[in-house]
């Protein structure tokens, strides 16, 4: 029998996955792998669905999901912690081909009991599962009915079942519009839940348990197959206590037989700093016997720290490097080169702002220990040349050795790729947009697009490794990336370059606070007044168009029939009262008048900035009122000028991006 039966009455669809998962387990474990996280992935979205208070984050993946931090703080760290083993090991399944362990699937199985087990005894409204219930693994079935799943067809049926499956973000859209239904179910859940805080959950989770799983699969992530007994466990002599012996958690060793790293792990509910200290006396040992000094990790499973103590002070990571970034590390320690003494190369960058902005950021990571820089340079100084520059002194001088370049726009990220490709063409830079499956040393890519490759896997390893890139360097730093895209910087541990053009007095205290600066100080400034007063570019000049509606407002009795119809059909309010007047300053939130958009582009066409010899109009940004209003001046445009519509240069094109100025 099941040992998920007390899922079958409330959460019928969580059963059938998670029974499929127990059946599974010895007769193949790739398909139990698959079907405990599948069941997961239903548990997510059904507390998604039905607890109001969850947050959808910007992503609805379930990686996403349960990251987000308003899931995190309802299950726990126990129950989360049990939820990020079940997603490996089943992304596992899914896309490594090699042989998934019996053990893989009972671990995976076993952890998603324990998730189980928390949903029902907190959602639970008919019945509660036992007290005293755990997880038997001798229950485990021995064969099965049906025969084994290929990885082909669990990658097809992930497929399936994804397209099969409800958008949460669709749903939950607008949480107004919710059936009457769905309202009186959460409603009842709501209840259940505040019911279930009244009996105590004396459930024992097996967090010491998770914690090995998780960081042992963390480490085979990374290209560590802790195979050889000395990988574990390892003795070593030297230690301040009575035998003088100590036994180190984790050892990751170098081809040359001496130790790379150390990982000190610590219990889950411990904060892992507490084994700093041990964790350096066996790295005090293990470079006494060897005669070279390993990196250090301490890990509670979900928090891990790196300390390089020649070079930093600990660091949280989100990850363990692998063989060849850590042999990287240890190297750079004698082979790394004096920035404050290196030249900058005058082809790329030669202008007084950007020689002195490359002289500070290398100041504050070699002299200050500091691994975020912030720039703030006006747009058109060069913050793209400033930054290649950088990349050029870090690589010949063996600080990096590859490099991340990000921005939120395709057209950017090309734009970044040909001004490397210029510039550093022996970087052989790579536009992981397009080429995806392309080395170098210096990559660009949207912040989406690295998103999806964050969790990229090659026969069971992550492609990109903690310390896969030296260098992040991001174009128009602000919180709003942070907001979004957190999880590439937190999972990368590289040096941070940001670049913005907004005026340092307009950057807000946390993006300040996420470089880790005093709140109004960048790193460098070179602004708009300074390029203008040095003559390297020329003040903005406003050029008045006279438009009656945007300047007067509109009133009804003033307008023609024809305007009058268009007037009476708009929604004004609920009741469908019409206004008899609009004041200037709100035309544009009822009104979107053609002849004034006309007029507008008339007069950008016929006196804009003009290029290339007065022939062609000059790159020309339009600010709309709201996204409908961008959308009806682009359609303006392509009725009047349909000789620019289409075709590879995209004359006008409309955009998505918010201004917060």
């Amino acid at each position: 029998m099941s040992q998920f039966t007390f899922l079958q009455a409330e959460f019928p669809a969580v059963y059938e996955s998670a029974n499929k998962a127990f059946s599974a387990v010895y007769p193949d474990p790739r398909t139990a792998c698959f079907y405990a996280r599948r069941a997961l992935e239903l548990t997510v979205n059904w507390l998604y669905q039905y607890d109001n208070s969850l947050e959808l984050p910007y992503h609805d993946n379930l990686s996403a999901l349960i990251h987000e931090p308003t899931f995190k703080t309802l299950v726990g760290e126990a129950v989360f912690n049990k939820t990020r083993v079940i997603i490996k090991l089943g992304n596992q399944a899914v896309h490594s081909p090699k042989p998934i362990p019996v053990n893989d699937a009972i671990n995976a199985v076993r952890e998603f009991f324990h998730v189980a087990y928390w949903l029902a005894h907190t959602y639970g409204r008919s019945s509660k599962p036992e007290p005293g219930l755990t997880f038997n693994p001798e229950a485990l079935p021995k064969t099965a009915p049906v025969p084994k799943q290929t990885i082909e067809q669990l990658q097809k049926l992930e497929t399936q079942l994804r397209e099969r499956d409800e958008k949460l973000s669709t749903l939950l859209a607008d949480k107004n519009a919710l059936d009457e239904e769905l309202k009186r179910l959460r409603a009842e859940i709501a209840a259940a839940k505040k019911a279930s805080t009244t009996q105590p959950d004396t459930h024992d989770y097996s967090e010491a348990q998770t914690r090995d799983i998780f960081i042992d699969l963390l480490l085979k992530e990374a290209g560590w197959t802790l195979d050889q007994s000395r990988d574990r466990e390892f003795e070593v002599t030297g230690m301040p206590n009575a035998s003088g012996e100590g036994f180190v958690d984790y050892v990751l060793w170098g081809d040359d037989g001496k130790p790379l790293a150390i990982v000190e792990a610590k219990r889950t509910r411990n904060d892992p700093r507490i084994g700093q200290q041990q964790a350096k006396l066996y790295a005090d040992c293990l470079e006494t016997q060897f005669g070279q000094r390993p990196i250090i990790f301490y890990s509670n499973g979900y928090e891990h720290w790196l300390w390089d103590n020649t070079n930093y002070p600990p660091r949280q990571v989100q990850g363990f490097y692998k063989k060849t970034e850590l042999e990287l590390l240890v190297q750079r320690r004698t082979t790394r080169k004096s920035l404050a003494e290196a030249t900058i190369k005058p082809s790329i960058a030669e202008r007084y702002y950007q020689t002195r902005a490359i002289r500070r950021i290398t100041e504050a990571f070699e002299t200050d220990k500091d691994r975020k820089a912030l720039i703030v340079m006006a747009t058109g100084a060069g913050k793209t040349r400033t930054a290649i520059a950088l990349v050029e002194m870090l690589m010949r001088c063996n600080w990096v050795k590859r490099a991340l370049f990000l921005a939120d726009r395709v057209a950017l990220v090309n734009q970044a790729i040909n001004v490397f490709k210029k510039h550093l063409p022996d970087a052989a830079p790579v536009n992981l947009v397009t080429e995806k499956d392309t080395e170098g040393r210096v990559f660009a890519c949207t912040y989406p697009t690295m998103m999806g490759l964050i969790d990229d896997t090659r026969d069971g390893q992550r492609r990109f490794g903690a310390g896969h890139f030296d260098l992040i360097i991001i174009d128009e730093a602000h919180r709003s990336v942070f907001q979004k895209y957190r999880t590439i910087f937190n999972y990368f541990d590289s040096l941070l370059l940001g670049l913005t053009a907004t005026p340092k007095d307009e950057i807000d205290r946390n993006t300040y606070g996420l470089f880790d600066l005093e709140n109004g100080v960048p790193t460098d400034a070179y602004q708009l007044e300074d390029a203008v007063n040095d003559g390297f570019l020329v003040p903005p000049k406003a050029v008045s168009v006279p438009l009656k509606f945007q300047r007067q407002g509109i009133n009804y009795d003033e307008l023609s029939e024809a305007e009058r119809e268009e007037w009476d059909a708009l929604e004004w309010d609920d009741e469908g009262n019409a206004p008899e007047r609009v004041e200037a300053e709100a035309v544009n939130k009822w009104l979107f008048n053609q002849d004034t958009v006309d007029k507008v582009l008339a007069h950008l066409m016929t006196r804009g900035l003009k290029v290339a010899g007065g022939d062609r109009l000059g790159k020309t940004i339009i600010f709309a009122k709201n996204q409908d209003h961008a959308n009806f001046i682009g359609e303006r445009f392509n009725l009047n000028y349909p000789h620019f519509k289409g075709g590879a240069m995209r004359f006008c094109e409309v955009g998505q991006k918010k201004c917060d100025r």
